[in-house]
């Protein structure tokens, strides 16, 4: 309890938060008012770990919540239905809150009559309103008022996001050396799946097959004819296409019928 000469600490009070926590009674729920920043933290035993909450319990900036009885909200269920014109509707209600689950059966009635279960939240909050005033008043607490937090216009972010462009920078360029290809080639294997792996190996098995079994390519120009080697009284094998034209055109002219 805090004393009557003592300054009272000014706080912005999530007022329903504050009122869901006044409401719950529930014996496993601990609700917890933070005095820096008015933000209502709620534990439930069986949920939350039990080391955290004993650490909530013994800071000083946690302010434990006092929720309004059951016996108390029972009284203001009583007082609403003295407000309601007689009729089917204050029947309904006082045979509701007759025996356990009184609570739920008083809800479940006002479902059916809109324009009273509207009545009856600004009657009970109300209330709820007057109890908290009063417990935050017994603690020495002062509510503000609570920074209302805007939505930042797209002139408000664009110097943010001009100077974060800035100061991007495009990645440096990969190494193309066999040695870096080749770390290269192994942190994406690293990341394939086993069916992806499997199409790699035997892509990469053919590539080295083929290379091991592939022809010599062009040179100076001229693609190389690969001939086997002359048998002895045969002519030396052919170098290249243009000896074996060359062959040809001598062998086509004396095979003419006129030289015969």
């Amino acid at each position: 309890m805090a004393q009557a000469d003592a300054p009272r600490r000014k706080v912005p009070v999530a007022w329903e938060a504050l009122e869901d926590a006044f409401e719950n009674n529930a014996p496993e729920v601990h609700s917890y008012l933070h005095l820096l920043n008015g933000e209502v933290i709620r534990v439930v035993d069986g949920v939350a770990d039990p080391a955290t909450h004993a650490r909530i319990a013994a800071d000083s900036n946690y302010l434990r919540v006092d929720p309004v009885s059951s016996r108390e909200q029972y009284r203001w269920m009583e007082r609403f239905i003295a407000t309601v014109d007689e009729g089917p509707l204050r029947q309904k209600l006082l045979q509701s809150i007759d025996g356990k689950g009184a609570f739920r059966r008083f809800k479940d009635v006002l479902v059916a009559f809109p324009v009273d279960r509207e009545r009856w939240f600004t009657f009970r909050s109300e209330r709820l309103r007057t109890c908290m005033e009063s417990w935050l008043e017994a603690q020495g607490v002062e509510s503000i008022e609570r920074p209302e937090w805007q939505v930042p216009t797209a002139d408000d972010v664009r110097p943010q996001l001009e100077s974060h462009e800035r100061v991007v920078r495009r990645p440096p360029p990969r190494p193309t050396g066999p040695e870096a290809l080749r770390a290269r080639a192994h942190e994406i294997i690293d990341g394939l799946g086993p069916r992806d792996l499997e199409a790699a190996m035997t892509y990469l098995e053919f590539l080295r097959d083929r290379r091991g079994s592939s022809p010599p390519g062009p040179r100076d120009g001229r693609e190389l004819a690969l001939v086997a080697q002359p048998a002895p009284g045969q002519r030396e094998p052919l170098r290249d296409r243009d000896s074996q034209h060359a062959l040809d055109r001598e062998r086509d002219e004396s095979d003419d019928p006129d030289d015969m």
